[in-house]
């Protein structure tokens, strides 16, 4: 049998290369591999979101149509959406009491996007809720509710997928060997950098070039990208390694790319046709996740029932769990 890769995304916005070069490329290369579940996690993306319902809402097909442009494809992979497997709700509540408040708090991941939002709101951190703390919780339950024995993370979310492991230990331990503690799948591309030179690409940060993007708004936002500060005039020779623009040539592999690099030491290339060259490379590279997208969003039916088959055969996954799980803790009435 082959293994379960369990990963997901919340639908807060459409997919940006960020995802695309940091997660969704990966996946679509694992599903010929392992049985994947692909989760829309609608439920965590309420736990800052909780007072935007219809944001969610529409996002989470937005979400869907941005991973089958990319490759996902139904017949090999399940698309289901969190908030329809309820049995994931119970995991949630019944692991909630084996994991202290402060051992949330030690969570690297959960203590560096808690600094984050003080940051953005200008917070002492009071408005957090309860849901947004508990989301490694949250987080554990979808794991182990399909049965996941791997899941694909990024270096930042190792702190994460830890905390599930604890949980299975303590639940194992209390009531009995029921739980298979997950693996992880470190991703080999680091964080993916913003348009404006920032360490990460964010919808919060206003530095994303997104897969939906048209054609303008491409060369708008890559002709205002980051080049290196010392460049003054067209001619003057410049560093690659600190300009975006060379960044985003490496990121989409141009075959031109040593051609870019020399030409921008020697000061032979200007900034201007650099960005342009680097505009055609990506115009190619979205065309055909275009076109996809397009038929699509020309066939809501067609997706709607994507994640409703999807969601069915979690459902199912999930199901057996919670009946293996309510045994061990002798609630099985």
């Amino acid at each position: 049998m082959k293994k379960t890769i369990l990963t997901g995304i919340r639908p807060t916005g459409n997919l940006h290369l960020g995802h695309y070069f940091g997660a969704t490329k990966s996946w679509v290369k694992l599903q010929d591999e392992y049985e994947c579940f692909f989760e829309v996690a609608d439920v965590q993306a309420l736990t800052d979101n909780f007072n935007n319902p219809e944001k969610i809402r529409k996002n989470v097909y937005e979400l869907t149509i941005d991973l089958l442009s990319v490759g996902i494809d139904p017949h090999k992979a399940h698309l289901f959406i969190q908030s329809k497997i309820p049995e994931i709700a119970e995991l949630t509540i019944f692991y909630s009491n084996l994991v202290t408040m402060a051992r949330l708090y030690r969570n690297p991941t959960v203590k560096t996007e808690i600094a984050q939002k003080k940051t953005l709101f200008g917070n002492d951190g009071e408005s957090v809720t309860y849901g947004f703390v508990g989301y490694p919780i949250s987080q554990a339950a979808d794991i182990t509710a399909l049965g996941g024995t791997i899941v694909p993370v990024g270096e930042d979310q190792l702190p994460l997928i830890e905390q599930c492991r604890e949980i299975v230990r303590k639940f194992n331990t209390i009531y009995g060997v029921t739980l298979q503690e997950p693996e992880y799948l470190l991703s080999k591309t680091p964080r993916i950098k913003g348009l404006d030179g920032k360490d990460k690409m964010g919808k919060s940060l206003g530095n994303a070039l997104y897969l939906n993007d048209d054609s303008e708004t491409v060369t708008k936002k890559i002709m205002n990208a980051i080049t290196d500060p010392n460049k003054i005039k067209k001619d003057d020779p410049a560093n690659p390694e600190i300009c975006m623009v060379y960044y985003y040539h490496q990121l989409i592999e141009n075959p031109n790319l040593e051609t870019v690099y020399t030409e921008c030491k020697a000061g032979s290339r200007g900034c201007v046709a650099c960005k342009k060259e680097l505009i055609t490379k990506i115009e190619q590279f979205l065309t055909p996740i275009r076109q996809k997208r397009k038929y699509y969003e020309d066939h809501q039916d067609e997706v709607i029932n994507i994640l409703n088959q999807g969601t069915e055969e979690a459902r199912i996954r999930a199901q057996e769990t919670m009946k293996q799980v309510k045994a061990s803790m002798k609630i099985d009435y």
